[in-house]
């Protein structure tokens, strides 16, 4: 501690008993001060004050610099304090968040690793999964789960699943997403839960399946969400849900992860398998190769490769999905042409019936996202047809 200025104290004590309105900056800079002569005191409200600004931050750099502070002054709470932990976590999020915005990625990992020490793992099993580090990243998830995360919620549990599928670790993938599937139809059983999840989850299961070889219990799993869609065709939905589209987004996109560059630390991808905490700079270099992905299927379309255009074409589908599916504003309009144009690509492809289940059902699965049902059952009928006579 450096030579205290007894007039700066009285100014910031003086500040923060006015009855006037004071500004956030104006209490931080006070907490500065007073951080020095009372720290047990004032150095939390220093790190929630920091942390405010940063929130309310729209400049990177500024972000970062106040996260770092936040981190700093974070630390040197006592140990044993009770909210220390809490807020080092809270600091250590913003510092990596802004970190990686500014991609500056080793830092970042650096501070999720931090993150990860403190018993928050979530952030860096994303970071791991970015960079292809599939098995590191679904040990952290199932330790996660195991220490009382609650094990059996689509978000976790999806996430555990496409990691492990990613380590290529296919038959444990499966049996955590059985999990998930066991749950799913104890809360549709109960009116807990959306019909449409369930389907989801069932066409995503016989997707896993049929790519590790597993063709019998693919067959086994279109078949119960065949039944299920036709419940929802049939009937509807028991009763309405909010919002559920970010549901349907994660695994749509989970299932083109195949399709897609093997990730590393040089060339980072999403975590495929979860809908939040994606890296900035990644979401935005991953969402940014869609202008460069039309400009090629306008080329594979000039050149008439139609089996590498439905290909692309299924690529550009899931950036859409991604960048705009979570939203319900005219949510059909803006995206059921994507799905029309792989389904008519598909058509073309007379001796490709792979190609075309696959369009019928990413449309099927969209319809009933769009709550389209007889429609959605329609495109899977076929697409069941199709595969299970090959």
């Amino acid at each position: 501690m450096g030579k205290i200025d007894h007039d700066s104290v009285l100014r910031a004590r003086v500040l923060l008993l006015a009855s006037g309105r004071v500004s956030l900056p104006e209490q931080v800079d006070a907490y500065r001060v007073l951080a020095e002569v009372t720290p047990k005191a004032y150095i939390p409200k220093l790190v929630d004050g920091l942390l405010s600004m940063n929130y309310r931050s729209r400049d990177p750099e500024v972000d970062l610099e106040l996260a770092a502070e936040a981190v700093e002054a974070a630390r040197s709470i006592e140990a044993g304090e009770p909210t220390r932990t809490a807020r080092l976590g809270r600091a250590l999020d913003a510092y990596q968040s802004a970190l990686f915005t500014l991609g500056r990625r080793a830092e970042g990992r650096a501070a999720c690793e931090e993150l990860a020490e403190a018993g928050q793992s979530g952030r860096l099993a994303k970071i791991l999964a970015e960079e292809g580090r599939f098995r590191e990243a679904a040990e952290l998830n199932e330790r996660a789960v195991r220490n009382g995360t609650p094990g059996h919620s689509f978000w976790n549990t999806v996430e555990w699943a496409a990691n492990l599928e990613g380590a290529g670790l296919h038959d444990a993938a499966a049996a955590v997403f059985r999990e998930l599937l066991d749950e799913t139809r104890r809360e549709v059983t109960g009116r807990r839960t959306a019909l449409a999840i369930l389907t989801w989850e069932l066409v995503h299961l016989s997707r896993m399946r049929e790519a590790a070889g597993h063709g019998a219990d693919a067959v086994a799993a279109r078949r119960e969400a065949l039944t299920v869609l036709e419940e929802l065709a049939t009937t509807g939905e028991p009763k309405n849900w909010s919002c559920i589209l970010a549901w349907w987004v994660t695994l749509f996109a989970l299932s083109g992860r195949g399709d897609e560059p093997v990730a590393s630390a040089e060339s980072p991808m999403p975590p495929f398998g979860t809908d939040l905490g994606w890296s900035s700079d990644t979401r935005d270099a991953f969402l940014g190769t869609l202008p460069g992905l039309e400009t090629e299927a306008a080329r594979l379309r000039e050149a008439g490769r139609l089996p590498e255009l439905a290909d692309a074409q299924r690529r550009i589908s899931i950036r859409a999905a991604l960048r705009e599916g979570d939203h319900p504003y005219r949510f059909e309009e803006r995206l059921k042409p994507y799905f029309e144009e792989g389904v008519a690509l598909a058509r073309r492809l007379p001796d490709d019936p792979a190609r075309l289940a696959r369009a019928l059902t990413d449309r099927s699965m969209f319809l009933v996202a769009a709550r389209t049902f007889e429609p959605a059952y329609a495109d899977f009928t076929e697409a069941v047809a199709l595969l299970d006579i090959r």
